[in-house]
């Protein structure tokens, strides 16, 4: 029996909940899995854990040999990053998953980039909309856009990301260009349709009396609307009205002057982009380097506007 793979295959079972997570991150059958589990058990004369068709537990000493098992995981790491070349070499097989637009735009094109830095490392890159279950599914880490809910995951804010309205020039030669939210409804505002998650419309930042200022959401309606956001996007290029964008879409294009923002003194206040991950004990080497590198290049504003790292 190779103890520290079966060590590692102890604690992926373990920290996922399921042999078929685990089994899909390394790579294996989960058969594969669970032959290694019985015979690291077999081994140590003791059942670490509890196996049901609908579900998988730790007895006490699994939760015990858990521990112990994460924490020699971490030290057999570190010792082969402190020996190896230039002092740190990841190696294994990333998962991340990001959501379709964002991830199609700005974390797959970073993805060779940085297998290029860590040619060692595997990655598969998985674009959806959906909120991936990150341990139940088997990822190390996904992007996520906006508002986190609540939830046991370990969230790091890597970037800001502001909502603008925005328009080409050739729009508002035609039009007059709004000065205050409430002129919106005298315009072309390209939404999101009904069925899209932006329920609560578009968000401004507004003064109220006494001073001060409060986030105000409006829903201005025009002639055309979508249920995809590059869609709108599209239209808003093509100059057939406003739209309400986040500055990963468009700093490039503003850059380019091939739109303009509208209303900025109004826009709101920024929410975030994360990157979230199950636990921060004992994280590979590969997903704290892949985390520092996203921070890396999304701290540079030539990133947003499209401009290729040197």
């Amino acid at each position: 029996m190779d103890k520290l793979k079966a060590f590692e295959s102890f604690v992926s079972v373990a920290t996922r909940g399921s042999l078929t997570a685990a089994a899909k991150a390394e790579g294996v059958a989960p058969a594969i899995m669970g032959r290694r589990l019985d015979a690291l058990e077999e081994h140590l004369g003791v059942k670490l854990l509890v196996r049901t068709t609908r579900r998988i537990s730790l007895t006490h000493e699994g939760s015990a040999f858990l521990e112990d098992c994460q924490r020699l995981l971490s030290d057999v790491a570190n010792a082969e990053a402190s020996v190896s070349e230039g002092g740190v070499k990841a190696t294994g097989h990333l998962r991340i998953t990001a959501p379709a637009g964002f991830g199609r735009r700005h974390v797959a094109p970073l993805v060779p980039r940085f297998r290029s830095e860590h040619p060692d490392v595997t990655i598969s890159l998985n674009l959806s909309d959906r909120v991936v279950d990150l341990a139940g599914e088997g990822f190390d880490c996904a992007v996520r856009v906006g508002d986190l809910p609540d939830s046991s995951l370990v969230s790091v804010r890597i970037a800001d990301n502001r909502r603008l309205c925005v328009a080409t020039p050739g729009y508002l030669k035609s039009h007059p260009t709004p000065r205050h939210p409430g002129e919106l409804p005298s315009h072309n505002c390209l939404t999101l349709s009904s069925e899209a998650s932006q329920t609560r419309g578009w968000a401004f930042r507004m003064p109220v009396d006494g001073g001060g200022t409060e986030v105000v959401h409006l829903k201005p309606g025009g002639p055309l609307d979508c249920s995809d956001g590059q869609v709108l996007h599209d239209w808003c290029l093509a100059g057939y009205g406003i739209a309400w964008r986040s500055t990963w879409e468009v700093e490039a294009e503003i850059a380019a002057g091939r739109l303009v923002e509208v209303l900025e003194e109004f826009a709101a206040p920024p929410n975030g982009i994360y990157v979230v991950f199950p636990q921060r004990k004992h994280m590979p080497l590969r997903v704290r380097l892949w985390i520092d590198f996203l921070k890396h290049h999304y701290a540079q504003p030539a990133f947003w506007r499209g401009i290729p790292a040197h």
